[in-house]
């Protein structure tokens, strides 16, 4: 008889990373398009981070809840106002791809929090 016992946290840690490697895969153009368009080097920089991480054999899943929340509170700072800015000069939706990127990564980051 084993006396293996799975680690949950470890399996936990492997789901919240695999959501944000699918949501880069699925949305990651979306979300650098937004970065670019913010024109904050500190967005950019983390999603490089989380690139970076994911060309790795194994992800380390504090780097990317680091990342993640870099994105989010740079998404969370931008002001309506400049948001309509950018939206009228750069002709794209600004104020709505903020907030849905706003609230993907909110829920992708609450998956790490469940781990602590």
């Amino acid at each position: 008889m084993s006396n293996y016992k799975p680690n949950p946290t470890a399996a936990t840690s492997n789901d919240a990373t695999e959501a944000v490697r699918e949501h880069l895969h699925h949305d990651g153009t979306s979300l650098c398009n937004l970065l670019e368009a913010l024109d904050e080097p500190c967005g950019m920089d983390a999603l490089f981070d989380l690139h970076g991480e994911f060309s790795k054999p194994f992800p380390d899943a504090s780097t990317i809840e680091t990342a993640l929340r870099a994105i989010e509170n740079l998404l969370s700072s931008q002001s309506p106002a400049y948001l309509d800015q950018l939206a009228r000069v750069l002709n794209f939706h600004a104020s709505e791809a903020t907030r849905w990127h706003g609230a993907k990564v909110t829920d992708l980051l609450f998956r790490f929090r469940q781990l602590a």
